[in-house]
């Protein structure tokens, strides 16, 4: 089974969770590849989706949102998982509660299974300067707040929904 982890990501750190999911699926034997949206041209070749975006004030990036809807049409036909990053603040803080707006259209839109929310990091120095601007007014903490063991677990629960799907098929 080869599983497609497609990612929006602005400044690289939504990117590496992606990569964190893809080995998690490697690991437990599937095909996975992390790839950023605007390179993925086509779904051909996949047998399941894990979308994920970067979320800033509330909304996955337009990028992620434009590559569901082109992909409607293969997404709602094939087993779909998202994941949004961004919330930032210490590990052991727990994630603001909420989803980004635009998660229940997309999990309608693509007949996702489920959604996960992961913390972020966050970086002032690779920020822009109205990105600065924004982050000193929410009081947004710096640093890497990104949680690996439940990235991993995330990816073992789709791991086991595939799995098992593929086995009940086979």
């Amino acid at each position: 089974m080869r599983v497609l982890v497609a990612v929006a990501s602005r400044h690289h750190a939504t990117h590496e969770i992606a990569l964190a999911v893809a080995t998690g699926l490697i690991t437990r034997g599937l095909e996975a590849e992390a790839v950023p949206v605007q390179e993925v041209t086509t779904l051909d070749g996949y047998d399941a989706v894990v979308l994920g975006s970067a979320v800033y004030m509330g909304r996955w990036l337009a990028e992620a949102r434009r590559f569901a809807q082109v992909h409607t049409p293969d997404l709602c036909v094939m087993p779909v998982w998202l994941f949004s990053s961004g919330p930032v603040g210490p590990v052991d803080h727990p994630i603001p509660a909420g989803t980004p707006a635009d998660v229940p259209v997309l999990m309608r839109l693509t007949r996702a299974t489920g959604h996960r929310t992961f913390a972020g990091r966050l970086e002032m120095r690779h920020l822009h300067f109205a990105e600065r601007a924004a982050v000193r007014t929410i009081h947004a903490p710096e640093g890497d707040s990104r949680d690996w063991a439940a990235i991993d677990r995330f990816a073992g629960e789709v791991a086991d929904d595939l799995v098992g799907a593929y086995a009940g098929v086979a």
